[in-house]
């Protein structure tokens, strides 16, 4: 049990992380229809944006507690984010809303790419180690362990996902993005600006996963020019998974492909002598991914485009 206990916390860990890079990926799809490949190396342009701004902590202010550190990074890696993705929209995707889909897709792998190498030039191609600013000490939990880090991380993305739930559903912008959504002429006819609404949608997206790329940074202490890719990938099906264009299949899916993939690398990985749960551990989001696509193909709360987010 405490075994079981313990994948759970590290699924829902995981998963929250997934949960909002996923949002990013199933708000732009929803208004835009563009899958937007590159979102995962805005996570990675967060966590380094918050290093970069910890480092600068560390000289000018080191006195500071490890807390305020934390929240200072994440603020300052949010509007960061939000301007690179707002850059990438109005460079790379504004003048492709009426080309063919192959167009965008492409585009996207190559910014993608191109955010890669920025990063490299930036801070190098080598790991970066990222501080530990919090207490270590684990916290039991009905004999397992949780981390302060982590805890802060539930806490963090259970707020963003709350905050984006109520822009969504109560206030005029979240109206304006569900009639995008619907019909773009339509809701231009009644007022609304296209343009405005897909550039905030680009710009939430990306807040959410400047917060992801800082605690992700924090929870595992090491980031790379190159990390964002698999969390993005991740992302992707966990949006794909929970229904694409709905923010409560990404939240679903990306808590749902977190337990999955903790349980299997706990419990096969010990049936196996760990091969199987080391060795083979990213692959468990695609065979998932197929197999509930296999059964659902909308996902698992897939519903009408005019519903979408």
């Amino acid at each position: 049990m405490d075994t079981f206990i313990q994948q759970i916390l590290n699924g829902l860990v995981l998963g929250s992380m997934y949960a909002l890079v996923a949002l990013g990926y199933t708000m732009v799809y929803g208004v835009l229809n563009l899958i937007n490949f590159a979102h995962g190396d805005v996570l990675m342009i967060g966590a380094m944006v918050g290093l970069s701004i910890l480092n600068l902590l560390g000289v000018y202010a080191p006195g500071l507690p490890g807390y305020l550190q934390l929240g200072i990074a994440i603020i300052g890696a949010i509007p960061a984010c939000m301007l690179v993705n707002i850059l990438i929209e109005r460079i790379a995707y504004r003048r492709l809303r009426n080309a063919p889909r192959l167009a965008p897709l492409i585009t996207a792998i190559g910014v993608s790419y191109l955010l890669q190498t920025f990063a490299m030039m930036i801070w190098g191609r080598n790991p970066l180690p990222f501080p530990q600013l919090l207490p270590t000490e684990p916290i039991m939990v009905g004999g397992a362990v949780i981390t302060v880090t982590q805890v802060l991380l539930l806490v963090l993305a259970a707020a963003s996902m709350f905050g984006l739930v109520m822009l969504v559903e109560r206030t005029r912008m979240g109206r304006a993005m569900r009639a995008v959504a619907e019909n773009p002429r339509v809701a231009g006819l009644m007022g609304v600006d296209s343009n405005k609404i897909i550039v905030a949608t680009f710009a939430i997206g990306a807040a959410l996963a400047g917060v992801a790329g800082v605690m992700w940074g924090a929870n595992y202490a090491s980031i790379q020019f190159s990390m964002g890719f698999m969390p993005g990938l991740k992302a992707f099906c966990a949006a794909v998974l929970g229904g694409i264009g709905n923010i409560y299949g990404a939240m679903v899916g990306g808590i749902v492909l977190g337990l999955v993939e903790s349980l299997v690398a706990g419990y096969i990985g010990d049936w196996t002598g760990g091969f199987i749960g080391s060795n083979y551990q990213d692959i468990v989001a695609f065979v998932v991914l197929i197999l509930v696509l296999t059964v659902r193909p909308s996902g698992i709360m897939g519903e009408r485009v005019a519903d979408r987010a």
